[in-house]
C-alpha cells in the first residue's frame, strides 16, 4: 500500500494501524502510544489548521494533547496561552470533551503573570489555564519545570489541592533530574497527596543521555508514565535538516543546529537504512524507536500539516526488529 501524501511504499500508514492503549502511569488514564503537542498551535500554525489536525489525530483514536500555559509568549504580541486557547476553540466548535486526554503545564515565565511552582501560582495558573481550554479539569496538569527556590512540600500540596477540587485529574513532572523527582514523590507520600504519576523528559533517538540511566530506572520502579517532548529533536530525525543551509529561515535552526555533526548525520544514514528495509519513513523509525523504550508511554509530536500528521500517527503501527534497534542503539550512542 502506497501511505498518503507520498510517504514510503509498503510504510504503514494510519488507516492501516489499531491504536492500543497504554496505561500512562498510575495516573488513572489510558492513552494510545503517541500524544500531539500543541506547541505549535497559534504560532507556527493558525487556528484552522490546528483545529483540522486535533480533528485527524482524534478521528483516529489518539487523545493525548499537551501544551502549556507558556506556549507561545516568547512570539511578539503574544502573552501566552495561544495553544490553550486554540484548544479550547477546537471543544467549543463541538469537540467532544471525552474523546480527549487534556495536559497542559505551569512554572515558566509568564512575565506579568509570574512564574514558578509557589502554591499561589499553581493555583492562579490552573484557573488561567482552565479559562483559556474552556473546560472544568485538565486531565494532567504538570510542573514544566523544577523550582528550587520553593519547596516541594509547597508544590506537591498546591496539586493536590487541584486534585482534591475536581479541577485536576492527575499531576505531572517535565524536565525533572532524578534526584530531585525522587524528593518530590517522597514529599506527596509523606503528607498523603496525589504525587507525580507522569513524567515528561526531553528523550529522543538523538539526545538519549537526559534521561536515559537514573531517571528512567526511577521511572520504571515507581511505575510513573513517561511521555518524552522534542519526539523528533525538534524535526532533525525528519531527516530534512542535513546541511548548515536546511535551516536557513526556520523556526528552531538554533536547537537543530547543534545536531548537524559527524555523529547525527551517521545516525540520519543509518535511519535512512532502516526505513527503506522496512518500507517506512525516517520520522516513523524515530518514533517507533522511543515507543519501544522501556518506561516510554508516549512520544510528544507536533505536527503542523494533515501531511506530517498522516505519517506520523502511522508510527505505532511500524514494529521494529531486534536488527533495527540494535543498529540505531549503536548508531546514537
Amino acid at each position: 500500500m502506497v501511505p498518503p501524501h507520498g510517504g514510503a511504499p509498503g510504510a504503514p500508514t494510519f488507516e492501516d494501524i489499531r491504536v492500543d492503549k497504554r496505561a500512562l502511569g498510575t495516573s488513572g488514564i489510558s492513552i494510545a502510544p503517541l500524544a500531539l503537542g500543541g506547541n505549535v498551535f497559534g504560532w507556527t500554525v493558525d487556528e484552522a489548521t490546528s483545529l483540522s489536525i486535533i480533528d485527524a489525530f482524534v478521528g483516529r483514536g489518539f487523545s493525548l494533547i499537551d501544551t502549556a500555559d507558556v506556549y507561545s509568549i516568547w512570539v511578539p504580541g503574544h502573552t501566552g496561552g495561544e495553544s490553550e486557547r486554540v484548544i479550547g476553540a477546537w471543544l467549543k466548535r463541538g469537540g467532544r470533551r471525552d474523546a480527549v486526554h487534556i495536559a497542559t503545564k505551569v512554572g515558566m515565565n509568564m512575565k506579568a503573570a509570574g512564574q514558578g511552582l509557589s502554591k499561589a501560582h499553581i493555583v492562579a495558573a490552573a484557573e488561567a489555564s482552565l479559562r483559556n481550554l474552556g473546560t472544568d479539569t485538565i486531565d494532567l496538569y504538570q510542573a514544566h519545570i523544577d523550582d528550587g527556590t520553593v519547596p516541594l512540600e509547597e508544590t506537591m500540596e498546591a496539586f493536590a489541592r487541584l486534585v482534591e477540587a475536581g479541577k485536576v485529574r492527575a499531576v505531572g513532572a517535565s524536565n525533572y533530574t532524578a534526584p530531585r523527582l525522587a524528593e518530590a514523590l517522597a514529599a506527596s507520600e509523606a503528607k498523603g497527596h496525589p504525587r507525580f504519576s507522569v513524567l515528561q523528559p526531553h528523550y529522543n533517538l538523538a539526545n538519549r543521555a537526559l534521561f536515559e540511566g537514573e531517571l528512567q530506572q526511577l521511572c520504571l520502579r515507581e511505575q510513573i508514565g513517561v511521555i518524552p517532548y522534542y519526539a523528533l529533536a525538534a524535526g532533525f530525525l525528519t531527516g530534512k535538516y542535513r546541511r548548515p543551509e536546511d535551516l536557513d529561515g526556520k523556526a528552531r535552526a538554533g536547537t537543530v543546529a547543534h545536531y548537524l555533526d559527524p555523529r547525527g548525520l551517521d545516525l540520519l544514514a543509518e535511519m535512512d537504512k532502516i526505513a527503506a528495509r522496512l518500507g517506512a519513513t525516517l520520522p516513523q523509525v524515530a518514533l517507533a524507536w522511543l515507543i519501544a523504550q522501556p518506561a516510554v508511554t508516549a512520544p510528544i509530536v507536533s505536527a503542523t500539516s494533515l501531511a506530517q500528521l498522516d505519517d506520523i500517527m502511522a508510527a505505532p503501527g511500524l514494529t521494529l526488529d531486534a536488527a533495527a534497534l540494535s543498529r540505531l542503539d549503536r548508531a546514537s550512542i
